[in-house]
Formats: C-alpha cells, structure tokens, sequence
C-alpha cells in the first residue's frame, strides 16, 4: 500500500510539474556584466508556456525577434511601446534570436532556445553568418549555449 501511495504522488507531482509554467524575467540595460547595451541574461533555456518578461531600464530600449531567427509559423514578436515591460509566453519550441531594436548594431541581443527541439538552428546561424559586428559576436557566442 505504501509503494502505490508513492506512486500516485509521484503522478500527481508530474501532473502538477507540466500544468505549471514558469516566469524568467531579462533586464534591458544600458550598462551590464558582459558590457553596455545587454540584455541579462542574454541567453535562456526555457520550456513551452514559460513566460520571459523583458524589462527596459531606459525608455530607449524595446525587443523584437528577428526574422530569420525565429521558429517556422511563429508571429513577429514586438514591443507595443518603446520603454515599457514586455511579456512573452513562448508556446512553440525552437531558438528565437531577439534584438533591442535602436541598439542592434551595438550588440544588444538575446537568444531565447524553448523546449529541446532545434529544427531552426541551422537557419539561426546562417542567419548570424550575414551580420557584422558586436552583434554577430555576441550570437555566435549565445548559439553556443544551444544544447
């Protein structure tokens, strides 16, 4: 009796576990750790239903996805409003490359990976390939934490 208690605990705790979603929040900074113009963190490894709030520190900052750089039939993702908090609940699995849009060519860019699946990894890096600059640095360096 004692192991069946066990187990239906331990299914509970499983039907709990995938009900629940997570929230991570990412700052947008002028001045961070790893430089000026960061997103921290800039790289997360979230699951399907997690939410990501991204939270500007200066009225200046806003993120987006960059096309190429997003899983295939997933909508443009956009601020509304250039400064204010943005949340996103990521629904399907993949990586999605985001930018703060005035700050792109200063570098100021986040990687998001959803779930295990990396069907558009490829994509992403060729993506990466045709950048320049602090930018293409720091995406080279945030696919890398792909797993």
């Amino acid at each position: 009796m004692f192991k069946s208690i066990l187990s239906a605990a331990a299914g509970l705790m499983l039907l709990g576990g995938a009900a629940s979603a997570d929230s991570f929040y990412v700052e947008m900074l002028n001045r961070g750790d790893s430089g000026t113009m960061v997103f921290e963190p800039a790289f997360l490894h979230i699951q399907p239903g997690d939410t990501v709030v991204f939270v500007p520190t200066d009225p200046g900052h806003n993120v987006a996805s960059l096309d190429g750089m997003i899983p295939e039939g997933v909508d443009h993702i956009e601020s509304a409003i250039m400064g204010e908090p943005m949340p996103v609940t990521f629904t399907e699995e993949g990586v999605y490359g985001l930018e703060c849009t005035p700050h792109f060519g200063m570098g100021m860019v986040a990687l998001i990976q959803v779930g295990t699946a990396t069907d558009n990894l490829d994509k992403a890096k060729e993506e990466v390939g045709s950048m320049r600059g602090l930018a293409k640095r720091r995406f080279t360096d945030l696919l890398g934490e792909v797993e």
